[in-house]
């Protein structure tokens, strides 16, 4: 992990941590292990090999996560949290009056990190006609909003559920409609949720299309076959993701794989370990944070009204957490 040269770290103690007593430790544990054979570095491996046989008891994987790790801050909070979940949305194999929006697989003369067309020539028709449809769907926000979720399970019309994934994404930087929105008056930050956007979106018409069309960045999906209705969607290290404890964060920052404490504010608030599992587009900085919720509409409702503060807490190995220190 490089860690910008901006980003303080500090370290703490497990009596710091808010909450850190009454969690629920070996579900963390689980997550942990379901990409802890990812983690290929030297100081990662023996953590790995002894967490597959910590989680005999609460006590014992609490025990795992204080023996092996300290608490590190990077960055300096308050932390910005949200929300995201893997919609379950009606689609069909086929184009139709009622099915008509399409969602696309990757291109195959695209390249990792190579810019494409964006957003607004590809609603254009740019892809029209060469069979990259991968399904259709019945309305182009839910498209869009599968685009910044990156999975999700569409409901066919003879009762089948085709999973689809992150495939690849058109080189465009990522822009917040939201926050457009809030600039140009449309709402105000305290107002702004992800419903409010598909109300607007859907009552204002072209102005809507065009709003959508703000943000460049394009996400292509992938069918997965061999992904088990009870698992949940794949992540940015290639494994399922668990709600309420897999989190998306900046890599650049928090290295994927790691254990974090997480300690968000707000209506709902949460004092619990997760791991760091996933990425986004719009999750920048290191204390930026996105919670995976789950699935279907309950979690869209729940995930759509996070945007808190709070702190984020890295779990690092010892060595790797005093290393990170000035004088480390």
């Amino acid at each position: 992990m490089t860690v910008a040269t901006s980003a303080r770290a500090t370290i703490l103690d497990f009596s710091q941590l808010e909450g850190w007593e009454d969690d629920n430790h070996r579900a963390a544990l689980t997550s942990f292990l379901e990409t802890c054979d990812k983690l290929t570095s030297p100081d990662w491996r023996p953590i790995c090999a002894f967490a597959a046989d910590a989680g005999a008891s609460e006590a014992s994987a609490k025990a795992f996560f204080e023996l092996f790790f300290r608490p590190v801050v990077i960055g300096d909070p308050p932390a910005l949290f949200t929300g995201y979940y893997e919609p379950e949305l009606n689609g069909s194999l086929t184009r139709s009056p009622r099915y008509a929006y399409p969602l696309y697989r990757r291109p195959p003369e695209l390249r990792d990190g190579q810019v494409f067309h964006d957003r607004a020539s590809i609603e254009a028709g740019a892809l029209r006609g060469r069979g990259l449809e991968l399904a259709w769907l019945e309305d182009p926000v839910e498209v869009y909003f599968l685009h910044i979720q990156g999975s999700g399970r569409i409901r066919l019309p003879d009762g089948q559920v085709m999973r689809v994934g992150y495939g690849g994404r058109n080189g465009h930087a990522y822009r917040s409609i939201g926050q457009e929105m809030i600039r140009r008056g449309t709402h105000t930050a305290d107002e702004l949720s992800a419903q409010r956007i598909r109300d607007w979106v859907r009552a204002n018409g072209q102005a809507g299309s065009a709003m959508l069309n703000y943000n460049p960045s394009y996400i292509f999906f992938r069918k997965l076959d061999d992904l088990p209705p009870e698992k949940g969607p794949i992540g940015a290290m290639g494994r399922s993701i668990t709600p309420m404890r897999s989190v998306a964060i900046d890599p650049d920052y928090t290295p994927l794989g790691a254990p974090v404490w997480i300690e968000k504010d707000g209506g709902d608030p949460i004092r619990s370990l997760m791991v760091a599992q996933d990425t986004g587009g719009a999750i920048k900085g290191p204390q930026r944070v996105d919670v995976f919720y789950g699935t279907g509409d309950a979690a869209g409702d729940a995930a759509g009204q996070v945007k808190d503060g709070g702190r984020l807490v890295v779990l690092l190995p010892i060595d790797r957490a005093y290393a990170m220190l000035p004088e480390g």
